[in-house]
Protein backbone atom coordinates (compact mmCIF):
# COMPACT_ATOMS: atom_id res chain seq x y z
CA UNK A 1 0.00 0.00 0.00
CA UNK A 2 0.48 3.60 -0.83
CA UNK A 3 -0.62 6.49 1.74
CA UNK A 4 -0.84 9.44 1.16
CA UNK A 5 -2.09 12.67 4.18
CA UNK A 6 -1.83 16.16 3.82
CA UNK A 7 0.19 18.98 4.81
CA UNK A 8 -0.34 21.08 7.82
CA UNK A 9 -0.53 24.78 8.67
CA UNK A 10 0.96 24.57 12.06
CA UNK A 11 4.88 23.82 12.17
CA UNK A 12 7.60 22.44 14.90
CA UNK A 13 11.31 23.87 13.39
CA UNK A 14 12.26 23.62 17.10
CA UNK A 15 12.60 20.35 18.28
CA UNK A 16 15.04 17.71 18.40
CA UNK A 17 15.02 15.89 15.57
CA UNK A 18 15.04 12.18 16.10
CA UNK A 19 16.15 10.90 12.75
CA UNK A 20 19.93 11.42 10.90
CA UNK A 21 18.44 10.27 7.72
CA UNK A 22 17.07 12.78 4.83
CA UNK A 23 16.36 13.01 1.00
CA UNK A 24 15.59 15.64 -1.26
CA UNK A 25 12.14 16.61 -2.74
CA UNK A 26 11.56 15.93 -5.67
CA UNK A 27 9.77 18.35 -6.84
CA UNK A 28 11.89 21.41 -6.04
CA UNK A 29 11.90 23.07 -9.65
CA UNK A 30 8.26 23.38 -9.20
CA UNK A 31 8.19 24.66 -5.81
CA UNK A 32 11.21 27.34 -7.02
CA UNK A 33 8.71 28.27 -9.48
CA UNK A 34 6.17 29.43 -6.85
CA UNK A 35 7.99 30.94 -4.49
CA UNK A 36 9.64 33.09 -7.28
CA UNK A 37 5.74 34.44 -7.56
CA UNK A 38 5.09 34.32 -3.79
CA UNK A 39 8.33 36.34 -2.86
CA UNK A 40 6.72 39.42 -5.53
CA UNK A 41 3.99 39.42 -2.94
CA UNK A 42 3.80 41.92 0.04
CA UNK A 43 3.17 40.96 3.18
CA UNK A 44 0.06 43.06 2.92
CA UNK A 45 -0.91 40.90 -0.25
CA UNK A 46 0.39 37.50 1.53
CA UNK A 47 -2.13 37.83 4.27
CA UNK A 48 -4.92 39.07 2.16
CA UNK A 49 -4.27 35.69 -0.25
CA UNK A 50 -4.38 33.30 2.54
CA UNK A 51 -6.52 34.99 5.13
CA UNK A 52 -4.20 35.38 7.84
CA UNK A 53 -3.61 38.15 9.99
CA UNK A 54 -0.92 41.09 9.21
CA UNK A 55 1.94 39.43 12.17
CA UNK A 56 1.19 36.41 9.80
CA UNK A 57 0.98 37.58 6.93
CA UNK A 58 4.81 39.48 7.53
CA UNK A 59 6.43 35.78 9.11
CA UNK A 60 4.77 34.17 6.21
CA UNK A 61 6.94 36.72 3.41
CA UNK A 62 10.31 36.50 5.32
CA UNK A 63 10.18 32.80 5.15
CA UNK A 64 9.21 32.67 1.47
CA UNK A 65 12.58 35.75 1.14
CA UNK A 66 14.43 33.22 2.74
CA UNK A 67 14.03 29.95 1.13
CA UNK A 68 16.41 28.82 -1.06
CA UNK A 69 17.77 25.34 -2.86
CA UNK A 70 19.12 22.97 -2.15
CA UNK A 71 17.52 22.06 1.51
CA UNK A 72 20.27 21.21 3.53
CA UNK A 73 20.41 20.29 7.11
CA UNK A 74 20.69 23.47 8.84
CA UNK A 75 18.20 25.43 7.01
CA UNK A 76 15.65 22.25 6.57
CA UNK A 77 14.13 19.26 8.52
CA UNK A 78 12.39 16.20 7.33
CA UNK A 79 8.93 16.27 6.81
CA UNK A 80 7.26 14.48 8.89
CA UNK A 81 9.05 15.91 12.02
CA UNK A 82 8.30 19.58 10.83
CA UNK A 83 4.13 19.42 10.22
CA UNK A 84 2.67 19.38 13.77
CA UNK A 85 -0.98 19.52 12.76
CA UNK A 86 -3.48 16.68 14.13
CA UNK A 87 -3.28 14.44 11.72
CA UNK A 88 0.88 14.64 12.54
CA UNK A 89 0.85 14.91 16.14
CA UNK A 90 -1.41 11.99 16.17
CA UNK A 91 1.46 9.97 14.19
CA UNK A 92 4.01 10.87 17.19
CA UNK A 93 6.50 10.04 14.60
CA UNK A 94 8.85 12.34 16.84
CA UNK A 95 8.20 10.00 19.66
CA UNK A 96 7.36 7.01 18.93
CA UNK A 97 9.59 5.98 14.97
CA UNK A 98 12.49 3.92 15.67
CA UNK A 99 14.98 4.67 12.57
CA UNK A 100 13.62 1.19 11.16
CA UNK A 101 9.76 2.76 11.33
CA UNK A 102 11.04 5.88 9.43
CA UNK A 103 12.60 4.16 6.82
CA UNK A 104 9.63 2.21 6.28
CA UNK A 105 7.19 5.47 5.71
CA UNK A 106 9.90 6.88 3.34
CA UNK A 107 8.68 3.46 1.53
CA UNK A 108 4.78 3.70 2.32
CA UNK A 109 4.07 7.37 2.57
CA UNK A 110 3.73 10.39 0.83
CA UNK A 111 2.88 14.06 2.14
CA UNK A 112 0.81 16.36 -0.19
CA UNK A 113 1.74 19.85 -0.34
CA UNK A 114 1.06 22.92 -1.54
CA UNK A 115 4.51 24.28 -2.38
CA UNK A 116 6.10 21.51 -2.56
CA UNK A 117 3.68 18.74 -4.42
CA UNK A 118 4.35 15.33 -3.47
CA UNK A 119 7.16 15.26 -0.21
CA UNK A 120 8.56 11.59 1.02
CA UNK A 121 8.72 11.86 5.09
CA UNK A 122 11.98 12.35 4.67
CA UNK A 123 12.51 15.28 2.61
CA UNK A 124 13.62 17.97 3.57
CA UNK A 125 11.70 21.58 3.84
CA UNK A 126 11.93 24.97 4.96
CA UNK A 127 9.16 26.96 7.15
CA UNK A 128 6.34 27.88 4.83
CA UNK A 129 2.76 28.38 4.23
CA UNK A 130 0.99 27.88 0.96
CA UNK A 131 -2.64 25.72 1.20
CA UNK A 132 -3.57 23.60 -1.81
CA UNK A 133 -7.08 25.38 -1.80
CA UNK A 134 -4.99 29.09 -2.39
CA UNK A 135 -6.28 31.24 -5.85
CA UNK A 136 -2.27 32.25 -6.63
CA UNK A 137 -1.87 33.47 -10.20
CA UNK A 138 0.47 31.72 -11.65
CA UNK A 139 1.91 31.09 -15.13
CA UNK A 140 -0.35 27.90 -15.31
CA UNK A 141 -3.45 29.30 -14.44
CA UNK A 142 -5.19 30.68 -11.50
CA UNK A 143 -5.25 27.88 -8.30
CA UNK A 144 -3.17 25.36 -7.29
CA UNK A 145 -4.72 22.82 -8.58
CA UNK A 146 -3.96 24.57 -11.97
CA UNK A 147 -0.27 25.09 -11.25
CA UNK A 148 0.42 21.33 -10.36
CA UNK A 149 -2.04 20.17 -13.15
CA UNK A 150 -1.58 16.15 -13.27
CA UNK A 151 1.98 16.15 -11.84
CA UNK A 152 0.87 15.25 -8.47
CA UNK A 153 -1.27 12.45 -10.46
CA UNK A 154 2.00 11.21 -12.07
CA UNK A 155 4.39 11.41 -9.00
CA UNK A 156 1.64 9.00 -6.86
CA UNK A 157 1.52 6.69 -10.07
CA UNK A 158 5.24 6.61 -10.36
CA UNK A 159 5.70 5.86 -6.69
CA UNK A 160 3.22 2.90 -7.07
CA UNK A 161 4.69 1.48 -9.92
CA UNK A 162 8.25 1.58 -8.23
CA UNK A 163 6.59 0.07 -4.86
CA UNK A 164 6.50 -3.56 -4.87
CA UNK A 165 2.85 -5.25 -3.50
CA UNK A 166 1.43 -1.58 -3.69
CA UNK A 167 -1.45 -2.76 -4.62
CA UNK A 168 -3.59 0.16 -3.27
CA UNK A 169 -3.57 4.12 -2.63
CA UNK A 170 -4.77 4.70 1.07
CA UNK A 171 -6.44 8.25 1.23
CA UNK A 172 -5.74 9.91 4.66
CA UNK A 173 -5.61 13.42 3.37
CA UNK A 174 -8.49 15.83 3.86
CA UNK A 175 -10.83 16.32 0.83
CA UNK A 176 -9.30 19.91 -0.17
CA UNK A 177 -5.46 18.24 -0.76
CA UNK A 178 -6.81 14.98 -2.22
CA UNK A 179 -8.51 16.99 -5.23
CA UNK A 180 -5.39 17.44 -6.41
CA UNK A 181 -5.09 13.77 -7.48
CA UNK A 182 -6.78 12.02 -10.11
CA UNK A 183 -8.15 9.15 -9.18
CA UNK A 184 -9.42 8.19 -12.83
CA UNK A 185 -5.96 7.91 -13.59
CA UNK A 186 -4.86 5.64 -10.45
CA UNK A 187 -4.50 1.91 -12.05
CA UNK A 188 -4.83 0.85 -8.36
CA UNK A 189 -7.85 0.48 -5.92
CA UNK A 190 -8.58 4.23 -4.12
CA UNK A 191 -9.24 3.08 -0.18
CA UNK A 192 -10.24 6.34 2.03
CA UNK A 193 -11.37 4.68 5.26
CA UNK A 194 -14.02 6.71 7.23
CA UNK A 195 -13.86 7.62 11.18
CA UNK A 196 -17.13 7.63 12.83
CA UNK A 197 -18.06 8.92 16.40
CA UNK A 198 -21.05 6.94 18.07
CA UNK A 199 -23.08 8.41 20.33
CA UNK A 200 -25.67 6.88 22.65
CA UNK A 201 -29.37 7.44 20.67
CA UNK A 202 -27.79 8.45 17.65
CA UNK A 203 -26.16 7.36 14.53
CA UNK A 204 -22.76 7.53 14.37
CA UNK A 205 -21.36 10.88 12.58
CA UNK A 206 -17.93 12.40 11.70
CA UNK A 207 -16.44 15.05 13.94
CA UNK A 208 -13.39 16.80 12.45
CA UNK A 209 -11.27 16.89 14.40
CA UNK A 210 -11.96 13.64 15.54
CA UNK A 211 -11.35 12.28 11.92
CA UNK A 212 -7.97 14.04 11.86
CA UNK A 213 -6.60 12.39 14.83
CA UNK A 214 -7.63 9.05 13.59
CA UNK A 215 -5.97 9.67 10.26
CA UNK A 216 -2.98 10.18 11.57
CA UNK A 217 -2.94 7.58 14.23
CA UNK A 218 -3.66 4.82 11.40
CA UNK A 219 -0.77 6.59 9.51
CA UNK A 220 1.51 5.75 12.21
CA UNK A 221 -0.22 2.27 12.94
CA UNK A 222 0.29 1.08 9.56
CA UNK A 223 3.75 2.21 9.55
CA UNK A 224 4.82 0.78 12.96
CA UNK A 225 3.11 -2.31 12.14
CA UNK A 226 4.16 -2.94 8.90
CA UNK A 227 0.43 -3.27 7.67
CA UNK A 228 1.19 -4.61 3.64
CA UNK A 229 -2.55 -5.52 3.11
CA UNK A 230 -5.97 -3.39 3.07
CA UNK A 231 -7.43 -6.02 4.49
CA UNK A 232 -4.91 -5.48 7.03
CA UNK A 233 -5.92 -2.17 7.65
CA UNK A 234 -9.37 -3.75 9.12
CA UNK A 235 -7.42 -4.78 12.49
CA UNK A 236 -6.60 -1.17 13.18
CA UNK A 237 -8.04 -0.56 16.87
CA UNK A 238 -5.86 3.06 17.81
CA UNK A 239 -8.38 5.25 19.66
CA UNK A 240 -11.09 3.09 20.65
CA UNK A 241 -11.99 2.70 16.61
CA UNK A 242 -13.21 -0.48 15.61
CA UNK A 243 -14.02 -2.01 12.07
CA UNK A 244 -17.65 -1.78 10.85
CA UNK A 245 -18.26 -4.00 8.43
CA UNK A 246 -21.66 -3.14 8.11
CA UNK A 247 -21.28 0.71 7.10
CA UNK A 248 -18.22 -0.51 5.21
CA UNK A 249 -17.36 -1.05 1.08
CA UNK A 250 -14.44 -2.40 -0.61
CA UNK A 251 -13.09 1.23 -1.34
CA UNK A 252 -14.68 2.81 2.02
CA UNK A 253 -14.17 1.05 5.09
CA UNK A 254 -15.45 2.44 8.19
CA UNK A 255 -13.81 2.78 11.84
CA UNK A 256 -16.08 3.94 14.76
CA UNK A 257 -15.36 4.43 18.33
CA UNK A 258 -18.04 5.32 21.17
CA UNK A 259 -18.37 9.01 21.53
Amino acid sequence: MLMVIATAKRLDIESPISTRKHSTPAMLDDARRLVDVLVTKSPAELADLMGVSAALGELTATRFADWETPPTAANSRPAILAFAGDVFMAMDAAGSFTERDHTQAQKVLRILSGLYGVLRPLDLIQPYRLEMGLGLETDRGTGMYSFWGERITEALISDLEASPGSDALVNLASDEYFRSVRVDRIDAPVITPRFLVSRVGSEPKVNGFDAKRARGAMTGWVIRNRVKSVRGLCEFAEGGYRYDPVRSDPHRPVFVRPG
